[in-house]
C-alpha cells in the first residue's frame, strides 16, 4: 500500500514514496514492512494498493529502493487503506477529520457509499446536504480524471489539461477521447491536434480517415491563425496540410469542399472579368468562419460611421485650435493642427506617428476641447499599462477595452455591443497597431452610429500578437483619413530612446554609444548600449544591471517593479526562460514557494498571463504580482491592476514569470526602465520593428546588452512576416472576395 509521497514532480510524475509491503492477515505493521520506492506514479493517492514490477537498487545515501518499471493500481479495501486514502487531501471537502467519521461510520464499505450511494453521508455528524453534495460531485470528478489521467499518461496530456477534459465532458471524458478523438482538439484549449492524433492514430484511425483529414485541416488553419493570418490561399493550404498530415492533395481538396459546403470553412473567389467564367480550382481564399464574421464586422461599422452624421455639437474648429493651443502654452506644429481638425470634422479618423513626433498632444488638446464642449469622452486601450498611461496624459479616465466592453464569463460575451453600445460621443484608442481581429470587431460594433472613433497608433510597430493586421488594413483601405506625424518634439529631439528609435525605423545601423562594462554607463544617459562577447557575458551583465548597477541609480527604483527585461527569444542562456530564472534568484529569494512545470511561483513574483482568462477577466500579456503562496494547497492568489485573483494548479499552465517577457508580449506596455539583450544567437527573430518596439517601451530609461553585429542585422532586416488577410477586400466592399492581401 503508497503510504506517503515524499516527493513528487507534477511535470513528469517522477515520485518517491514509501511503501507499505503486504504483510500476513493479523500481523502488526512494523517499520521493517516500509520500502521506499522510486519511479513515475501518475495520478496515484496515498492508501492505494499497487501492485509494482522493477528492480530493487541501491542509493549512495538513502539505501534500498525499488526502482519501478511499471505499476497497477487498485482503490484501498482495508479500513486503515481508506481513512489514509480519503485523508489524503484527495477529495475536496474530506479533510482528516471528516475521513475519520466518515470510515468509522461505513468501515470498508466507504468507497461503495461514496460511489452509489452518497445519500447516507448525511448520517455522518457534521455532514449536511450541501457538503454531501459536494463531496459527492468532488469524489465522482477525481474518480474520472484519475482513470482519465492513466489512459492519457503516455500521451503527454498534463494534468492541467486532463483536469479542463473532465470539467469539460464529465463521466463522458473517456468515451468522447476514444470515439471522436480530434473533438477534443476543437474544445479544450491547450490539447492541440498533435496531442488527439496521436490518440486517435494509436486507437486505430486510418491516416486518411476524413474525420483526422478535416480536423488537420482546421488544425492547419489554426496555426496559421497562430502566425498571425486571418486567410489562406487554398492551394497553400491544401500543400501545407499534405506535408503536415502525410497525405495526398486530391485527398484534402475533397475535404476543403466537404468542410466549405457544411460551413467549417469560407471560401472567397477572386473576382474575375467574365462573371459566366468558373473560377480555377485551388484560387479560392479560405477562412474560419469566425475570422471573416469578425472581419466582415469590421467593414459593416465602418461604412455604418462613414453614412451616419456626427452627433457632436457644433464646433468652431479654427477657434477651438487658438484655445487649445493657449491652453497648452505652445503653438502647434501645422500637422498636429490637422490631427485635431480632422478628428473633430471626421466621424472616423487614423493618427500614427513614433514616439516624440506628438501624438500625446494631440489627443490632450482633442480631449480638453470636447469637455469644454460637453462631448462625452471615452478613451480606451488594450492593455491596462497603456489606458493607465492615456490617462496620465490626458487628465481624463482610461480603461482597457475589455474592461470598457464589459465581458461577462457566464455568457461568453461582451455585454457591451451592437444592442448595446457605449454611452459616448466620442471613442479614442490609443496603441491600436495592438488590436487584432477579434477585438477590433468588438470594440467597433460597440460604438454608436453618430459618435465619432479616433484610432491612434504606430504602425511601425510589431503588429497584433493575435491574428489580423488591422490597423494597416484599415489605412490602406482609404475608407479613414489618416494624419502621419514624422518630426520630432519630445526634448527638443535630445531624448536618446527617441533618436534611436528613429534611426532604427529608418534603417540606420550605426550603434548608439557603447560601453564594455555596466560600470561606465554614464548615469545622466537614457539609452546605452552595453557590448558583450558571449550569451554568458550577456547574462550576467543583464543580471548586474538588475540587481544592482540601476536600483543603485536612484534609492526609489524597485528592481521587480520598475525594470523589465525583454528578450527576443525565449530559449538560450539570454532567452526569457532562463533570465527568469536567474533574476527570480538574485531578486526574490526564498523557499516558500509552489512549484508548477519545473517553475517557482513566490510571494513577490512578478508574473504575466499568457492566455485570455474571460472568467478572472484578465488577458494575454496582463502583468501581476504574487501575493500569498500555499504550496500545501496547491494555490496562491496575486494582484493585477489592483485586483486580487486566486489561482490554482489548473490555473498555472497559463501563467508565467515576468521578470523578463518576449519583446512581443510587451506590446501596449511601457516601462520606467527597459533591458533589452541581443545576440546573434536571436538571428531567426532580429528584426527592425522587433528591436524598435522594445526601444519604444523604455520610458525613462532603456539598456541594450550584447553584440553589436546582432544590432545591426536587426536594423537591416526590414522584412516583417507577412500577414495574409481578407479585410481590405471587406472593406472595399467587393463581394465575394478579391485578391488575398499582404502586409
Amino acid at each position: 500500500m503508497l503510504e506517503r509521497i515524499l516527493f513528487l514532480n507534477e511535470e513528469n510524475h517522477y515520485t518517491i514514496a514509501e511503501f507499505r509491503r503486504e504483510i500476513a492477515p493479523g500481523t502488526r505493521p512494523s517499520g521493517s514492512d516500509k520500502v521506499t520506492i522510486v519511479g513515475a506514479l501518475p495520478g496515484v493517492q496515498c492508501g492505494e494498493t499497487l501492485f509494482l514490477t522493477g528492480e530493487w537498487t541501491r542509493h549512495s545515501q538513502h539505501g534500498e529502493q525499488f526502482k519501478i518499471a511499471s505499476f497497477r493500481s487498485e482503490l484501498p479495501a482495508s479500513v486503515y487503506g481508506i481513512r489514509k486514502f480519503l485523508g489524503s487531501g484527495l477529495v475536496p471537502g474530506i479533510g482528516k477529520t471528516y475521513a475519520e467519521k466518515i470510515v468509522d461510520a461505513f468501515g470498508t464499505d466507504t468507497l461503495r457509499v461514496l460511489s452509489e450511494e452518497f445519500a447516507k453521508l448525511r448520517s455522518v455528524p457534521g455532514i449536511g446536504p450541501k457538503r454531501a453534495r459536494a463531496i459527492r460531485a468532488a469524489w465522482d470528478e477525481q474518480r474520472t480524471f484519475r482513470e482519465l489521467y492513466i489512459f492519457l499518461q503516455t500521451y503527454g496530456v498534463t494534468p492541467g489539461q486532463c483536469l479542463k477534459l473532465v470539467k469539460q465532458f464529465g463521466s463522458a471524458a473517456k468515451d468522447i477521447l476514444t470515439s471522436e478523438p480530434y473533438r477534443v482538439a476543437r474544445e479544450i484549449d491547450g490539447i492541440g491536434f498533435r496531442t488527439a492524433d496521436r490518440i486517435a492514430i494509436n486507437l486505430g484511425f486510418a491516416n486518411d480517415a476524413p474525420p483526422r483529414l478535416d480536423a488537420g485541416l482546421l488544425y492547419g488553419l489554426e496555426t496559421l491563425q497562430d502566425e498571425g493570418h486571418t486567410a489562406m490561399r487554398e492551394v497553400d493550404l491544401r500543400d501545407h496540410c499534405a506535408a503536415l498530415l502525410e497525405t495526398s492533395a486530391t485527398r484534402l481538396e475533397e475535404r476543403i469542399e466537404n468542410l466549405v459546403n457544411s460551413s467549417a470553412l469560407v471560401r472567397h473567389w477572386p473576382p474575375l472579368e467574365d462573371p459566366k467564367t468558373v473560377p480555377l480550382p485551388g484560387t479560392g481564399i479560405l477562412q474560419l468562419p469566425h475570422n471573416n464574421r469578425w472581419e466582415q464586422k469590421i467593414a459593416d461599422v465602418v461604412a455604418r460611421l462613414r453614412g451616419n452624421a456626427s452627433g457632436l455639437p457644433p464646433i468652431r474648429i479654427p477657434a477651438a485650435l487658438t484655445w487649445a493651443e493657449d491652453k497648452a502654452g505652445f503653438t502647434f506644429a501645422e500637422q498636429q493642427r490637422i490631427a485635431v481638425q480632422t478628428a473633430l470634422a471626421q466621424k472616423f479618423s487614423i493618427l500614427t506617428g513614433g514616439p516624440g513626433t506628438g501624438k500625446t498632444t494631440i489627443v490632450r488638446a482633442l480631449v480638453e476641447i470636447l469637455k469644454a464642449k460637453h462631448v462625452r469622452v471615452t478613451l480606451a486601450a488594450p492593455t491596462g499599462r497603456a489606458a493607465q498611461r492615456l490617462a496620465e496624459t490626458t487628465g481624463g479616465f482610461a480603461s482597457t477595452i475589455h474592461r470598457l466592453l464589459r465581458f461577462d464569463p457566464a455568457k461568453g460575451s461582451f455585454t457591451v455591443n451592437e444592442s448595446h453600445p457605449l454611452p459616448t460621443d466620442f471613442l479614442v484608442v490609443d496603441e491600436a497597431s495592438m488590436l487584432d481581429t477579434r477585438l477590433a470587431s468588438a470594440l467597433l460594433q460597440a460604438v454608436p452610429a453618430r459618435a465619432h472613433l479616433l484610432l491612434v497608433g504606430d504602425t511601425d510597430q510589431l503588429p497584433s500578437v493575435g491574428p489580423g493586421n488591422v490597423l494597416k488594413d484599415l489605412i490602406s483601405s482609404g475608407l479613414a483619413p489618416v494624419t502621419r506625424l514624422q518630426v520630432i518634439y519630445r526634448q527638443e529631439g535630445q531624448s536618446g530612446i527617441v533618436t534611436t528609435a528613429h534611426a532604427i525605423n529608418s534603417g540606420d545601423p550605426a550603434l548608439p554609444p557603447a560601453v564594455r562594462q555596466v560600470g561606465d554607463i554614464p548615469p545622466w544617459s537614457d539609452l546605452s548600449f552595453v557590448v558583450s562577447d558571449s550569451p554568458e557575458d550577456t547574462l550576467q551583465k543583464v543580471i548586474q544591471l538588475c540587481h544592482t548597477f540601476i536600483p543603485s541609480l536612484n534609492q526609489r527604483i524597485n528592481p521587480i517593479q520598475d525594470i523589465q527585461v525583454l528578450a527576443p527569444m525565449h530559449k538560450g542562456l539570454a532567452g526569457v526562460g532562463n533570465l527568469n530564472s536567474q533574476l527570480q534568484s538574485v531578486l526574490n529569494p526564498g523557499t516558500r514557494a509552489i512549484k508548477w512545470g519545473g517553475v517557482e511561483f513566490r510571494p513577490g513574483d512578478k508574473v504575466i498571463q499568457l492566455r485570455n482568462n474571460y472568467d478572472k477577466v484578465l488577458f494575454n500579456g496582463d502583468i501581476g504580482t504574487v501575493k500569498n503562496v500555499d504550496p500545501e494547497g496547491g494555490s496562491f492568489s496575486a494582484i493585477f491592476d489592483g485586483t486580487t485573483h486566486e489561482f490554482t494548479k489548473g490555473d498555472l499552465s497559463d501563467l508565467a514569470l515576468a521578470y523578463a517577457i518576449s519583446i512581443h508580449k510587451s506590446q501596449g506596455s511601457e516601462f520606467p526602465i527597459v533591458v533589452v539583450p541581443l545576440l546573434k544567437g536571436h538571428f531567426m527573430m532580429l528584426q527592425r520593428n522587433l528591436l524598435y518596439t522594445a526601444i519604444t517601451r523604455g520610458r525613462k530609461k532603456v539598456f541594450i546588452v550584447g553584440e553589436p553585429a546582432a544590432y545591426g542585422m536587426a536594423v537591416r532586416n526590414s522584412e516583417a512576416r507577412l500577414r495574409i488577410t481578407h479585410l481590405r477586400e471587406k472593406l472595399a466592399g467587393i463581394a465575394p472576395g478579391t485578391r488575398c492581401v499582404r502586409h
